[in-house]
């Protein structure tokens, strides 16, 4: 398996560290990413996490555009301003920091969520609700007529 698929939660512990489910560590270990890019979302209230290709494919987007545009800047302002590097520690834990609890209000528990080239860190019941009104938006557009 070389993509991040489907959810799991998991509870921090004493020392604000949280397991990241084997199976999301098995692609880390496939792709050998050792060092982790987190950006908050910009559209959830997560954290996005994948390897340095993640950090490069934002990076590629801002490199289209004009560097002096309002918007490059504010791209370069969410994803360079908005991002961090991570390691997981030797048993596969992340230590859940003030910059990912502040942004997603995580606060006992994790939802790692798979979104292929990376996966996500939510609050599990933010990401519950965000899933749902997915689904609803999907059903919905099922039945308009074309």
């Amino acid at each position: 398996m070389n993509r991040f698929l489907s959810n799991a939660t998991n509870r921090i512990d004493a020392k604000g560290r949280v397991s990241v489910p084997a199976p999301f560590r098995a692609v880390l270990a496939e792709r050998d990413i050792q060092e982790l890019y987190c950006l908050q979302d910009m559209v959830y209230p997560a954290i996005s996490v994948g390897g340095l290709d993640l950090l490069e494919r934002y990076e590629r987007q801002i490199a289209l555009l004009d560097p002096f545009s309002p918007e490059a800047n504010a791209m370069s302002l969410l994803v360079h301003g908005g991002g961090v590097f991570i390691r997981l520690d030797a048993e596969g834990r992340l230590m859940v920091s003030d910059f990912i609890r502040s942004f997603t209000g995580i606060s006992t528990e994790v939802t790692f969520v798979g979104r292929s080239d990376h996966f996500q860190l939510w609050q599990p019941q933010a990401f519950h609700e965000a899933q749902a009104a997915a689904r609803e938006g999907r059903s919905q557009a099922a039945v308009r007529p074309v």
